[in-house]
């Protein structure tokens, strides 16, 4: 790494190397420690903003051609920045930041590079819809190389297959996905295209988001800096989809450190011409600085970095796994359960569709505190109304009252019991013996621990069913007269549902 400081620091960023070094870290791989006591809100490194890597300071749109980029659909998502990336990798010892893309990583752990009988161990986790794969070849058949054909001046046909592969381009993508940075524009500072982009608000104490994939997360500092995020969580697809991707920019240096579930002890932050890495708490002598990735569940972990946390866990009564573990149950599983071979009657359709213009949720998200989703109970009350409950709820335009009975109670349990069917092997055992083994693959592992912790996660639910359900027992044993007795304590806000996530 000497060559990457020497360059960082004649290009001139400023590293503090009194107080970090870069290091190798056991299971974690390479990583920044503290050379000797740091104290909190010290500035460990600083770069100038021309340093980072982005389709704003790269010069191939420019030269390529700002309509010609547009036309070829490369100003939207991640397919720009790879090819700027890729083309100025291409430049060799002529370009600015060879000597940064010649220290990024060329092979991943990440599902991406899985062969199929791998990603077979994924079976029912949140993680293999979101893999992305057949989406990002898309992208590159689809606009990169109709793209690079049509300017073999800046795009050598010989240098085609060696800078230019698919593999390639999911190795660039792989390490945007996993050390990017949302770095926004300063006030005033406008992009290359500026006619077609709005005027924005001012940036004074905004926080910088990275909903579409970049690494890591850190607050506002709240002193005319701003806060530069490197992934924090996952935002609806929908916002994905218009995010502006031209922010989203490799950060040299401070793409080297690591995260660990709550350990954050530095972040980074911008301002008009520069950015530093601070220390936000005392780092001791020896060990790690770490930034954050948000603290995400493992599936996300997995499929963007290529590893899991594991920590002692208060929902598991001390025992290891991930205390942001989620699992996503789809609508349409609960349809199904629900509706049966009927699913796709013009009955239960008008509902679904209604329920959906509405803005109702198509993936429902249960954590490690196992609360029953409010709209999950909703939907499953909306689709047992009969005719008449279903014309007066139409006029109310409001979906039925999350409330837990005995109609719902056993269609929630065979709703989650489905979902444990869709992993490999429902039981919880299993994959708890198959850890203990030492001959698993680091993949095999990874898919384990996944997989494990998501079932833990329905363990945990079907536990709070259980005990919603002696309540309902209790409630009725002490005299209901005829009167349907009703929980509606064991159920969650909207914070446990949401569109779904890519």
């Amino acid at each position: 790494m000497n060559d990457f400081v020497a360059w960082f620091q004649h290009n001139g960023g400023v590293l503090d190397t009194s107080m970090m070094g870069i290091t190798d870290f056991p299971g974690s791989g390479r990583g920044a420690v503290a050379l000797q006591d740091i104290p909190e809100n010290h500035t460990i490194f600083t770069l100038p903003r021309s340093l980072i890597l982005s389709t704003q300071t790269s010069t191939l749109p420019s030269v390529f051609g700002l309509e010609a980029w547009k036309k070829h659909k490369l100003h939207k998502g991640w397919v720009g920045l790879i090819l700027c990336m890729m083309w100025e990798e291409a430049q060799g010892s002529q370009g600015k930041w060879i000597t940064y893309l010649a220290s990024l990583p060329t092979q991943f752990d990440t599902p991406m590079f899985w062969s199929d009988e791998e990603l077979q161990e994924l079976q029912g986790t949140a993680v293999v819809d979101k893999i992305g794969r057949d989406e990002a070849e898309r992208d590159y058949h689809e606009k990169l190389a109709p793209a690079i054909k049509t300017r073999p001046d800046l795009f050598p046909s010989d240098q085609i297959d060696t800078w230019y592969t698919l593999h390639r381009y999911h190795v660039t993508g792989s390490r945007i996905l996993s050390r990017s940075f949302n770095v926004e524009r300063w006030e005033g500072e406008v992009e290359q295209d500026a006619e077609d982009v709005p005027a924005e608000d001012s940036n004074e104490d905004s926080q910088a988001d990275t909903s579409i994939g970049s690494a890591m997360d850190v607050d506002d500092p709240g002193d005319g800096e701003e806060a530069v995020d490197e992934e924090s969580s996952d935002k609806d697809s929908d916002d994905e989809e218009i995010e502006d991707t031209s922010d989203i920019a490799m950060v040299p240096m401070a793409d080297i450190l690591n995260a660990r579930y709550d350990s954050v002890n530095a972040k980074l932050f911008y301002e008009k011409d520069h950015l530093h890495m601070v220390t936000t708490k005392p780092i001791n002598a020896g060990e790690q600085i770490f930034n954050t990735y948000g603290d995400l569940p493992n599936s996300d972990l997995l499929r963007r970095y290529g590893h899991v946390d594991i920590v002692p866990c208060p929902h598991l009564k001390g025992a290891l796994g991930n205390p942001q573990d989620v699992v996503e149950i789809r609508a349409d599983l609960v349809v199904n359960v629900i509706c049966g071979d009927a699913s796709n009657d013009e009955t239960y359709r008008q509902r679904i569709d209604w329920w959906l213009d509405e803005g109702g949720d198509d993936v429902f998200i249960i954590d490690t505190d196992p609360i029953i989703p409010a709209a999950l109970t909703s939907l499953t009350r909306l689709l047992l109304l009969t005719q008449e409950e279903w014309e007066k709820t139409l006029e109310k335009g409001r979906p039925p009252k999350s409330k837990f009975d005995l109609q719902v109670s056993p269609l929630l349990r065979r709703i989650f019991e489905t979902r444990l069917t869709g992993y490999q092997s429902p039981d919880l055992e299993v994959d708890t013996k198959l850890l203990a083994s030492e001959s698993l693959t680091i993949n095999k592992r990874h898919a384990i621990v996944v997989r494990l912790g998501e079932k833990q996660v329905l363990a945990g639910v079907l536990d709070t069913l259980r005990l919603m359900e002696a309540a309902l027992s209790d409630v009725g044993s002490n005299g209901s007269k005829g009167k349907r007795r009703v929980v509606s304590g064991g159920t969650a806000g909207e914070t446990k549902s949401k569109k779904a996530r890519h």
